[in-house]
């Protein structure tokens, strides 16, 4: 890496209002900011909203104060990163009179479903731990849709998560606390390729 590549490419209030003036510029693709960088993210397909509408469904039996909100949020401390997590799990009333991008105290647990796009292993497997991790979210779950597979990061350092439980789709997880809810992980196996 060149000092050139470390360095932003823009500034993170640049980034806002570039996103905000974008709006929706391809119907499906939403903007983020990671690593100093500007990133697009693929829009979901049908079986990543079926996921999304799964876990929602779980985590509102087992948590009904809960809920599991589409929210940007500020992350990355060292960057001033944003992200689109496809689930901010937090209390129902966390955002209220937030912006397009709200600080992410309030987040328990972040979530991303893995689309089949050319950057999601960057974006979601490296990326997205370690801003979730600088940002001090508990819990980050990431729905693997191309391993078939669930994996749980816990205890965020302030750098990295220092915890992190893969499991096959089929099988029981916990979602640490502070969630505090186990995921049957056997629907998941419906929306995959």
């Amino acid at each position: 890496m060149t000092a050139s590549d470390d360095r932003p490419q823009m500034l993170p209030e640049q980034f806002e209002e570039f996103a905000r003036r974008a709006a929706h510029p391809v119907e499906g693709l939403r903007l983020e900011f990671l690593g100093g960088k500007p990133r697009v993210k693929a829009g979901p397909d049908g079986d990543h909203g079926r996921a999304l509408q799964w876990l929602t469904r779980v985590c509102m039996q087992a948590r009904p104060e809960l809920w599991l909100h589409d929210q940007g949020l500020k992350v990355q401390a060292y960057r001033a990163g944003r992200a689109r997590p496809d689930g901010a799990l937090a209390d129902s009333e966390a955002f209220v009179g937030a912006g397009e991008w709200a600080e992410p105290e309030p987040v328990l647990m972040a979530v991303e479903v893995t689309s089949y796009d050319a950057d999601t292993d960057r974006r979601d497997r490296a990326d997205k731990p370690r801003a979730y991790a600088e940002s001090g979210i508990p819990v980050y779950l990431l729905i693997d849709r191309a391993s078939c597979e669930v994996t749980v990061y816990a205890r965020p350092d302030g750098v990295r998560y220092e915890h992190a439980h893969t499991v096959p789709f089929g099988r029981k997880v916990e979602l640490p606390s502070p969630v505090g809810i186990t995921l049957e992980t056997e629907p998941l196996k419906n929306w995959v390729r």
